[in-house]
């Protein structure tokens, strides 16, 4: 038996470690999982190899809890190692990672998750063990089984044993602060959650399978059932597997596997397959997306060789895209590093940027071979591409392959079609293509259908993010111009050459506005006179693009436009001076029956823009059966 003093400069490293990872101290079951599947994936390398003579059979991890000793086994059938081994990777190679883990952050606790950046995975075994065994028993012929033994200090013991079975087996004394992870209940949690796609089998415990019956079997038999191993993990999931190798059941079969509470199915899929410049395999599935954005992020669960990292993908995946789900799994991002790391690194950069373009390629390639099922599912995927071509460069310029513009007859229009189709009946006299759209169809109703009189195309855009993009499309597209349909009167929104003569002389338009101001609230309603057509309404409530799209904007995370944090409810009142109505209004006598004309006209256009409410609504509805008598 040998023992030995493992040499690190700073004492107690143990306790160091045990507080500085104490809110991750879960992982130590991950940590250890890791390195048994790495033991177990060489052996069936160097047996592909020809290096290890005989079949090595079907090796599998294995975890045993034993509560009453307060022990918890993570056992292996890999390569094993030797007593030179041992003395290497545990004793030496490990601390020196241990040291300079030491020197960086013994007055830090905050950077949680950094361990296995240092090689110390096997170390976190002390943030939940007061003392760790090992015995292990290496594939090279001839070699000595050994058992290494450590208490969390730098002491050891090291010696050689009795052991047949190759592999490795770490024995956890399971410390008094840790024995909420002897309950069988907290390893399954742990086990699903870190080690669910795990390449090789994990065993842990049994379970009981009831056997079909037999062709003729009777039918009030009991069934017979059989003990079997509980294997918790799926060790070949759909993203490890050729594309085309799968079908379309497949990925739904996998996405309720990823989901099991998530009863809708995927509209579609993404199945990510790279190799250069850095490795990456994953399967990102658009899930039906509410017309309120829901920022439920945490969905997209990112792995590291089929072992869990984490489900908070910020930095790794574009923000706008944290709304999908499924799964992103690269050797090439850390398994523990803080997330400004990640951020930081230059690959992650890369893969971030990568599925960017891999999912802008996807949703082309979709419009293209079925553009009917692909305009189907546009509500449904609108809010993620719209705030894509916000926060992505790259993806908005290839959105105008696949992005879409309906209408509000529900035609779907890319914007190049659009573009062609109202040029040039919605071309203003300055050469702007002014773009009308509408954001609900019912309270919208009469602007929409005074725009379609005149000709013109009212698209119907309805998510609570369009003011930016529309600020967006303006600035990155000549010429254009777009306008909410009851931003002002459809003459004024499409301006043309041609003025319409009012029926009131200028004298009459000046004598007539203050009677009208002197009824109206002033601080919210701006009157402004316009000569339109003799059908249209007397008086006609607007609300100005730009104070109502600010509005808008800062309600959705724009706040703070041109120093104005809180936008105050500004409309027009748009006096028709054609109408026969607002004539009468100034030829009335009484003062008393023209007060009650224009508080009538004015409640009756604020009636349409459901703007009439409490008090003002009571009071209109009794003047109405006033006047009806």
């Amino acid at each position: 038996m040998a023992t030995g003093n493992i040499k690190v400069t700073a004492e107690n490293i143990f306790p160091i470690i045990k507080k500085f990872l104490y809110s991750d101290h879960e992982i130590f079951l991950r940590e250890l999982i890791s390195n048994a599947t790495d033991a177990t994936l060489k052996l069936k390398h160097l047996s592909t190899l020809g290096e290890i003579k005989g079949d090595i059979g079907n090796p599998m991890i294995e975890i045993k809890v034993d509560k009453e000793k307060k022990e918890i086994r993570i056992i292996d059938q890999g390569i094993g190692m030797t007593g030179e081994e041992v003395e290497k990777y545990i004793n030496q190679v490990a601390f020196s990672g241990a040291e300079e883990f030491v020197e960086k952050y013994k007055d830090k606790v905050e950077d949680s998750g950094i361990i296995g950046h240092f090689g110390l995975g096997f170390y976190s075994s002390f943030m939940v063990a007061e003392k760790v065994e090992i015995y292990t028993k290496s594939y090279k012929e001839d070699a000595k089984a050994v058992r290494w033994e450590c208490d969390g200090s730098p002491e050891y013991t090291l010696e050689e044993i009795d052991k047949k079975e190759r592999g490795t087996e770490i024995v956890l004394h399971i410390d008094d602060d840790s024995t909420e992870f002897l309950e069988e209940s907290k390893i399954t949690e742990l086990l699903k959650k870190y080690n669910k796609f795990m390449p090789i089998p994990i065993k842990f415990g049994t379970r009981e399978e009831v056997l079909p019956k037999e062709d003729g079997a009777d039918e009030k038999e009991e069934p017979k059932k059989i003990t079997v191993d509980n294997i918790i993990n799926n060790p070949n999931p759909a993203w490890t597997k050729n594309p085309s190798d799968l079908k379309d059941e497949d990925y739904k079969a996998f996405y309720r596997e990823l989901y099991p509470m998530q009863f809708d199915e995927p509209l579609f899929h993404i199945h990510l397959n790279v190799d250069y410049p850095f490795n990456l395999t994953g399967i990102l599935y658009f899930p039906k997306i509410s017309k309120n954005i829901d920022p439920q992020k945490d969905r997209i669960q990112l792995y590291q060789n089929q072992v869990f990292v984490t489900d908070n993908v910020e930095g790794i995946v574009p923000d706008f895209l944290q709304m999908l789900r499924g799964v992103i799994d690269s050797p090439d991002i850390p398994l523990n590093v803080s997330r400004s790391y990640l951020q930081a690194d230059g690959a992650v950069k890369k893969i971030s940027s990568y599925i960017t373009r891999k999912v802008a390629d996807k949703l082309i390639s979709l419009f293209k071979n079925d553009r009917k099922a692909f305009e189907e599912k546009w509500d449904d995927i609108k809010i993620i591409i719209e705030y894509g071509m916000l926060s992505e460069d790259k993806f908005f310029e290839k959105s105008d392959k696949f992005a879409l513009y309906p209408t509000v007859d529900k035609e779907y229009l890319t914007f190049s079609e659009l573009e062609k189709k109202i040029k040039p009946a919605q071309t203003d006299k300055d050469g702007n293509l002014v773009i009308l759209y509408a954001s609900d169809v019912k309270s919208q109703h009469s602007y929409i259908e005074a725009a379609k009189e005149k000709g013109y195309e009212v698209l119907l855009l309805d998510s609570p993010i369009v003011s930016h993009l529309l600020q967006k499309l303006e600035t990155t597209k000549e010429k254009i111009q777009f306008a909410r349909v009851d931003a002002d009167h459809i003459d004024n929104l499409i301006k043309k050459d041609e003025e319409k003569i009012s029926k009131l002389s200028e004298e009459e338009k000046e004598k007539l506005k203050p009677i009208i101001e002197e009824v109206i609230p002033a601080e919210t309603y701006t009157v402004q006179l316009e000569a339109m057509d003799s059908n249209a309404n007397p008086f006609i409530i607007t609300q100005p693009e730009f104070m109502r799209r600010m509005k808008e904007m800062q309600a959705t995370g724009g706040g703070g436009f041109m120093g104005m944090n809180n936008f105050p409810e500004m409309y027009n009142l748009v006096v028709n001076t054609n109408n026969d109505l607002v004539v009468e209004i100034l030829n009335t006598k009484t003062k008393k029956k023209q007060n009650r004309l224009i508080k009538q006209a004015f409640d009756l256009a604020k009636l349409s823009q459901n703007l009439l409410h409490g008090e003002d609504l009571t009071n209109f509805i009794k003047r109405s059966f006033e006047m009806i008598k």
